[in-house]
C-alpha cells in the first residue's frame, strides 16, 4: 500500500495597520529532511491580521497539494500545519467558533483544498515560524513599492535544507526519493503564478468578487449639536459630557423621520455619552428598536483640552498641539488618548459589531473622532487623513464590511436631511 506523502506547512500573515497594507507567506517543507519544497507569498492590499494568516493557510495548503496530483484522495497525502496564530490554529481544529464574517468564507475555502482528515494543526511561537513570517513581510515590502512578491527573492531557501525544522517533528514516513521531484514541481508552479492577485487573494475595486453575501453595513451619525457645538470647543468623553442643546434635538428629529422614511436600520448601537444616548433615542422611538450602548463608541478623551476652543489651546498648550497635530501617538494635555490608542478601540469596537451585526445595517450614534476613523481605516488613508474630514453635527455617514474583508465608503457627511 502507497504511504501518504507527509508536508509540513508554516504560514503567517500580518497587517500594518490592522487593518492595513497586508501580506501572507507559506512555506511546504519536507518533514523528514527538513528540505523546503515550496514558497509562496503575495501582497494582497488593505486587510486585517486575521485575514492574511487566513491567505497564508490558504496558500500553503494549494501550495502542498500541487505538489501530490491525486492530493484529493483518501489517504494520498498527510500534512501538519503550524502556525502562530492561535486564531487560525483553534478555529480550523474546530475547538474555536468561527463568528467573525471575514474569517468563515476563509475558513470553509481552507476546509475545502484537502480532505479533513489529512490536515492537522499546531500553534507553534512566532520565533519557530520566522520563514513564513519572513515571506509575508516580503511580500508587503514588495507591495509597498508596487510590485509583486516574486519567488527569486528567496530562492536560495529552496535548496536550502533545515534540519531544525525535521528534528523538531517526531519521524515520519514517505516514499524515499521525492523531495527532488516535489522540489520541482513547486518551482515550476511557482513560475506560473501570474502577476497579478491569485483568486485566494482578497479581490480590490472593481475586481471584487460578485457574490460575498450581505455586508455588515454601518450606518454612521454623528450626534445633534450641544452647547459647545457651534463655538467649536472640544468636547470628548473626559469633559462635562453636555446634552443636546435645542437645536440638537431638532437635527435628532430630522434625522429620525429621515431613517423612518428609508425603512433600513436594523439595530441601533450608541457610544455611552449623553448626547448621543439622546440622538440616539429619538431615532428608536421612531423605529420603534431598542438602544444597545457601545463603550468603545466613545469620543477622544481631550484630557486638559476639553471645554477650550482651538485657539485657546493653542495659545495655553502651544507644543502640545503641534506634537498632536503631527503624529497619531500624541496625547493631549493632561492624560489625554491620542489618535492611535483611539484606532485600537474603534477597531475592536469595528471588529466585534462586524462578527455581532453580520449581514445587517446598523445605526451607530457616535461622534467625530470615531466615524472618521472608520472611514479612514476603511479606505487605507494615512492618519493625517483625520484633518481632512468635514463632519458636521447630526451628519450621516456609511460603510459596507464584506466577508472577503474588503470595506466600501458608501457616503460622507451627508446632512441633506437637515435641508
Amino acid at each position: 500500500m502507497t504511504q501518504p506523502r507527509q508536508f509540513v506547512i508554516e504560514a503567517d500573515g500580518g497587517s500594518r495597520g490592522n487593518p492595513g497594507p497586508a501580506g501572507y507567506g507559506a512555506v511546504v517543507i519536507d518533514p523528514v529532511t527538513g528540505e523546503t519544497l515550496a514558497e509562496a507569498a503575495e501582497y494582497i492590499g488593505v486587510a486585517t491580521n486575521n485575514v492574511a494568516e487566513y491567505k497564508g493557510l490558504i496558500a500553503g495548503l494549494k501550495a502542498a497539494k500541487a505538489l501530490v496530483p491525486d492530493a484529493s484522495a483518501d489517504g494520498a497525502v498527510q500534512v501538519r500545519v503550524r502556525m502562530d496564530s492561535k486564531l487560525v490554529v483553534e478555529q480550523m481544529s474546530g475547538r474555536w467558533k468561527i463568528k467573525h464574517p471575514d474569517m468563515k468564507p476563509l475558513a470553509a475555502e481552507a476546509a475545502r483544498i484537502l480532505p479533513a482528515s489529512a490536515v492537522t494543526y499546531e500553534w507553534i511561537p512566532r520565533e519557530k515560524n520566522k520563514h513564513a513570517d519572513r515571506l509575508a513581510n516580503e511580500a508587503m515590502d514588495a507591495g509597498k513599492r508596487g510590485k509583486q512578491w516574486e519567488p527569486s527573492a528567496s530562492t536560495a531557501a529552496l535548496d536550502t535544507p533545515r534540519p531544525s525544522v525535521a528534528s523538531a517533528l517526531p519521524p515520519v514516513s514517505g516514499p524515499p526519493g521525492d523531495a527532488a521531484a516535489g522540489a520541482a514541481k513547486a518551482r515550476a508552479a511557482l513560475a506560473s503564478r501570474p502577476a497579478a492577485a491569485s483568486p485566494s487573494a482578497p479581490q480590490v475595486g472593481w475586481a471584487a468578487a460578485p457574490d460575498l453575501g450581505t455586508p455588515a453595513t454601518f450606518v454612521l451619525l454623528r450626534h445633534g449639536e450641544t452647547a459647545l457645538t457651534p463655538e467649536k470647543r472640544f468636547s470628548g468623553s473626559g469633559g462635562s459630557d453636555p446634552e443636546l442643546s435645542a437645536a440638537g434635538r431638532h437635527q435628532a428629529e430630522c434625522i429620525a423621520r429621515s431613517l423612518a422614511a428609508r425603512g433600513t436600520v436594523e439595530e441601533i448601537v450608541s457610544s455611552p455619552l449623553r448626547r448621543c444616548r439622546e440622538t440616539a433615542a429619538a431615532v428608536a422611538a421612531r423605529l420603534g428598536l431598542e438602544v444597545r450602548i457601545e463603550e468603545g463608541l466613545r469620543e477622544t478623551d481631550f484630557g486638559a483640552w476639553e471645554g477650550l476652543t482651538f485657539a485657546e489651546v493653542r495659545e495655553r498648550y502651544g507644543p502640545d498641539l503641534d506634537a498632536w497635530l503631527g503624529s497619531a501617538k500624541a496625547a493631549p494635555t493632561g492624560g489625554g488618548e491620542s489618535f492611535a490608542e483611539v484606532t485600537r478601540r474603534v477597531s475592536a469596537t469595528r471588529d466585534r459589531l462586524t462578527t455581532r451585526y453580520a449581514g445587517r445595517t446598523v445605526l451607530l450614534v457616535t461622534h467625530v473622532t470615531p466615524i472618521k476613523t472608520l472611514i479612514r481605516l476603511a479606505l487605507g488613508a494615512p492618519p493625517e487623513a483625520m484633518f481632512r474630514m468635514e463632519l458636521s453635527a447630526a451628519s450621516v455617514s456609511a460603510v459596507a464590511y464584506y466577508a472577503d474583508g474588503n470595506a466600501s465608503v458608501r457616503l460622507l457627511n451627508d446632512t441633506s436631511h437637515l435641508r
